[in-house]
């Protein structure tokens, strides 16, 4: 969410440590503005934890991962309609902290990150779906377009535009974070185990379709740890093996 954070990652990432920075859609595209709005209704909807930062960290963030010091993009998905978040409305202390953002990330990383010319479309396919598989270890039964995948795949049109809107979408909550944005690159099939589960603005599905992945422990990350920390431990010569001297 911060600048301060992905410095972090970035020096972790030179020195060799094996670590991963995923910002949300949330952190890479607002900034804490509405925060201070007198409106309360307005202002609370915004907050989350951590929160979101001024203007500039959201660019900063967007370069992080135009140039891979951040890795994937996720969503954080957390969101709370008016009436819950009206429970902070004497003590900001009870404000129940978290955004939208899982019907709405497709769509906002393709327009800020792919059509200002950041990132390629190949990228935007490798931050959105296959890093996130390898990390999870589940690739490439998921993140790849190959015979034996579980064919999840979502066919977006790059020319076709979308405007947000908490009247319009998919949720319950009578709230959106990114309420009037505009955009271009619109997801228009959705297909989810060989089946068309959303067409033509159409939801189609099937009642407990959906299936339980394990994901195994020791992704790609892992490989090679235990070398670099007995090379770390060796580096240390220690246990050093001590005499005692008596003295004379």
């Amino acid at each position: 969410m911060s600048v301060d954070a992905m410095d972090e990652i970035a020096k972790a990432r030179k020195s060799g440590q094996k670590v991963i920075g995923e910002p949300v859609v949330s952190g890479l595209i607002l900034d804490d503005h509405w925060l201070w709005d007198p409106d309360f209704t307005i202002a609370s909807k915004y907050v989350m934890s951590p929160p979101i930062r001024p203007v500039g960290h959201g660019k900063a963030l967007q370069d992080a991962l135009s140039t891979g010091i951040l890795q994937l993009v996720g969503t954080d998905h957390c969101t709370f309609n008016s009436t819950q978040k009206a429970l902070g409305l004497d003590d900001f202390r009870r404000i129940p902290n978290g955004v939208n953002g899982l019907e709405e990330r497709m769509h906002l990383i393709w327009d800020t990150m792919v059509e200002s010319g950041q990132l390629s479309a190949t990228d935007y396919v490798r931050i959105t779906s296959t890093e996130c598989a390898r990390i999870f270890n589940i690739y490439p039964r998921k993140g790849a377009i190959l015979a034996g995948s579980d064919a999840d795949i979502i066919i977006l049109n790059p020319n076709s535009s979308y405007e947000i809107s908490s009247k319009s979408h998919h949720s319950r909550s009578d709230t959106n974070v990114y309420e009037g944005r505009r955009g271009k690159g619109k997801v228009e099939v959705t297909i989810a185990g060989g089946r068309i589960v959303w067409e033509n603005e159409e939801l189609k599905v099937v009642p407990r379709s959906g299936k339980y992945i394990e994901m195994p422990p020791f992704s790609y990350l892992f490989d090679g740890i235990e070398k670099s920390d007995a090379n770390y431990l060796s580096s240390l010569r220690a246990p050093v093996k001590r005499v005692r001297t008596e003295a004379t």
